[in-house]
Parts: structure tokens; C-alpha cells; sequence
């Protein structure tokens, strides 16, 4: 697994299904799962629009 250091998603392949880059990086800090970005103060909090699963800190 990897992050993105764009958008902070995390990916499996070499490049960023969301943003389309291939900045990535396999040292980041924490994984949250948004499954409601609407709904959760946490998303709202770290600027995430679309459900998915993101490095807390890439």
C-alpha cells in the first residue's frame, strides 16, 4: 500500500486512481476509512470530500 501525496489516498498501484499522479510514498503515519464524508466531522476536519480510505499523515 501506498499514499498519495496529493489527495492522501491510499492506493495499491503506481498511480493515483483520484488525482491521476504517481507521487506516491509507502512512509506514512495511519490509515482512516471514510465511508460518509458528508456526515463525518473528521472529514470535514482534514478537508476529505469522497469516501475511501486515506494516510493521516503521507
Amino acid at each position: 500500500m501506498k499514499a498519495c501525496r496529493s489527495c492522501k489516498r491510499i492506493v495499491s498501484g503506481k498511480t493515483c486512481p483520484v488525482c491521476k499522479t504517481s507521487d506516491l510514498t509507502s512512509s506514512f503515519q495511519g490509515i482512516i476509512q471514510i465511508f460518509d464524508p458528508n456526515g463525518s466531522e473528521i472529514a470535514k476536519k482534514v478537508g476529505i470530500t469522497a469516501p475511501g480510505k486515506y494516510a493521516i499523515r503521507a
